[in-house]
C-alpha cells in the first residue's frame, strides 16, 4: 500500500509518499519520496511562528512539495490523454488517465476552486499541477487534522480533501501527536519491542503529555502540562538569553560551551539553581511557567547586582544558565516518567515530538532505563523527531489496520485531544 503523507500542523510544510505492508505485529514502512520545507527562518523575527505567514507558506509551498516527493517516488508522470499502442495502456509506470478522465476532473473544477479559495494561489497551483500529471499509483491519503495552528491546519486539511476528490482516492484524517507516538514505528526493530501497556511522553513546541498506550489506538492521557510546554518555555527562555528562534537547539548547544569546570565554578560564583516545578507533587502533570519566570527573575536579579553585566551577561554565564535549565526540565521529564512506570506496569516507553532531538534528554532518558532493564525505551530517529509528512503516513496506516474509515467530512481542529 503506497500511502501519501501530508503535515501542516505548525510551522513544517511536509508532503511524503510511504510505502506500508504487514499487519500491527509485523508492519514495515519504506520512505519513498519526503519533501519537507521548513519555515524557522521567515518567523525568526518574531521570535515565535506566526500563524498567518504560516498559513500562506503552507499554501505556497504545498504543490511544489508534493512534486518534489512524488518525483523522488518515480511516480510523477505526465498525463498522456490518448493512447497509441495496448502496451502503452497497460504499462504500470503509466496509470491510464484517459481524455474522458480529464472531462470529469473539469466537472470538477467549481468544487475543487471552492474548497482551495481561502488560499491566496493555492487553487491555481493545484489545478495546474492535477491537469499536468497523472493520477499516481497512490491507495490512500493520510493528514494532520490537529492540534496545532488551526489556520495551517486548514491548508493540509483541505488539499488532501481536493486531492481526494481529483484523484477518487480515500482520505484519513490524522491526529498529530498520534503522529508523534508512532514515529518510532518506522523502524521495522521498533514495532517488535512493543507490549501493552505502554506509556508516551510527547515533549514538543506546543505539548508535555503523558499517556498510558492500552492497545493500539487506545490512549489514555495521564499528565500534562498546565501552563507552557516544554519546547514553548526552551523558545522563551532563550529569548531572555539573546539567543535566535527556535529556542531548543540553542540552549541544548550553549549548555555545553566551555569545559565543565568552568561551568562549575561560574555556577557556584553566582548561585545558578532553578526549582524543578511540580516534581513532588502526586499527580503526573507539568508546569514549566515557573522555572520560565525563576530564570527571569535571576537574570534581572544579577544584572542589578553586578554593573558590569547590565548590558548583557557573560557568554560563560549564560552557559551555566541554559545548562541549569535544561537540567531543571530533564530532572521533572524523568521524574514523573519514571514515577508513571511501577503505577501503570508499563512494558515500553516512548518518546516523541521535537524535543526528543535534544541530546542531553535522550541521554538522561537512556540512563533512567538502564536503572529499569524491565522497560524497553523506544525513540524515533532525529530525522523524523521534529514534525513531519512520515509520522503522519505511518499514523494513518495503523488507522486504516485498525478498522478506521476514509471520510471528508473532517474539520481542522487546533485543540484536538489524544
Amino acid at each position: 500500500m503506497k500511502i501519501l503523507g501530508i503535515e501542516t500542523s505548525c510551522d513544517e510544510t511536509a508532503v511524503c509518499l510511504l510505502e506500508a505492508q504487514g499487519d500491527v505485529s509485523t508492519a514495515q514502512f519504506k520512505v519513498l519520496g519526503n519533501a519537507l520545507y521548513s519555515q524557522i527562518a521567515i518567523h525568526k523575527e518574531y521570535g515565535g511562528v506566526f500563524p498567518a505567514l504560516a498559513k500562506r507558506e503552507h499554501a505556497k509551498n504545498l504543490v511544489p512539495l508534493l512534486g518534489q516527493a512524488l518525483k523522488e517516488a518515480d511516480v510523477l508522470l505526465p498525463i498522456q490523454s490518448e493512447r497509441t499502442n495496448d502496451s502503452e495502456k497497460n504499462s504500470e509506470k503509466s496509470p491510464n488517465k484517459s481524455t474522458e478522465f480529464l472531462q470529469t476532473l473539469a466537472a470538477k473544477k467549481s468544487q475543487l476552486q471552492t474548497l482551495l479559495e481561502r488560499e491566496i494561489g493555492l487553487f491555481e497551483d493545484f489545478w495546474q499541477f492535477i491537469n499536468t500529471y497523472d493520477r499516481p499509483a497512490i491507495d490512500m491519503i493520510s493528514v494532520t487534522m490537529g492540534p496545532g495552528l488551526e489556520p495551517a491546519l486548514w491548508v493540509g486539511v483541505n488539499f488532501s480533501k481536493a486531492l481526494a476528490i481529483a484523484w477518487n482516492m480515500p482520505v484519513y484524517p490524522v491526529n498529530h501527536l498520534e503522529g508523534h507516538v508512532l514515529s518510532p514505528l518506522i523502524e521495522a526493530h521498533q514495532l517488535q519491542k512493543i507490549a501493552f501497556p505502554a506509556l508516551s511522553l510527547i515533549i514538543s513546541g506546543g505539548h508535555t503529555e503523558l499517556v498510558v498506550i492500552k492497545d493500539w489506538l487506545d490512549y489514555q492521557v495521564i499528565g500534562q502540562t498546565k501552563d507552557d510546554a516544554v519546547g514553548e518555555a526552551f523558545d522563551k527562555v532563550a529569548r531572555m538569553l539573546d539567543l535566535p528562534y527556535p529556542g531548543g537547539p540553542e540552549i541544548s548547544k550553549l549548555a555545553e560551551q566551555f569545559n565543565e569546570q568552568k561551568r562549575r565554578e561560574i555556577k557556584e560564583k553566582y548561585n545558578v539553581v532553578f526549582p524543578r516545578p511540580m516534581i513532588d507533587s502526586k499527580d503526573f502533570d507539568f508546569s514549566f511557567s515557573g522555572l520560565k519566570t525563576s530564570v527571569l527573575y535571576f537574570i534581572k536579579k544579577i544584572k542589578d547586582a553586578n554593573p558590569d553585566l547590565a548590558t548583557n551577561l557573560s557568554p560563560e554565564l549564560k552557559s551555566v544558565i541554559a545548562e541549569e535549565f535544561q537540567n531543571a526540565v530533564t530532572d521533572v521529564l524523568v521524574y514523573k516518567t519514571e514515577k508513571a512506570f511501577d503505577e501503570f506496569g508499563v512494558k515500553n516507553l516512548i518518546l516523541g515530538g521535537g524535543v526528543t532531538a535534544n541530546t542531553h534528554i535522550r541521554t538522561a532518558f537512556e540512563k533512567m532505563i538502564l536503572q529499569s532493564p524491565h522497560i524497553h525505551l523506544i525513540i524515533p530517529p532525529t530525522i523524523i523527531s521534529t514534525d513531519n509528512a512520515v509520522m503522519i503516513a505511518v499514523a494513518g496506516y495503523f488507522n486504516f489496520l485498525l478498522g478506521r474509515h476514509s471520510r471528508t467530512d473532517f474539520k481542522a481542529v487546533g485543540n484536538l485531544s489524544l
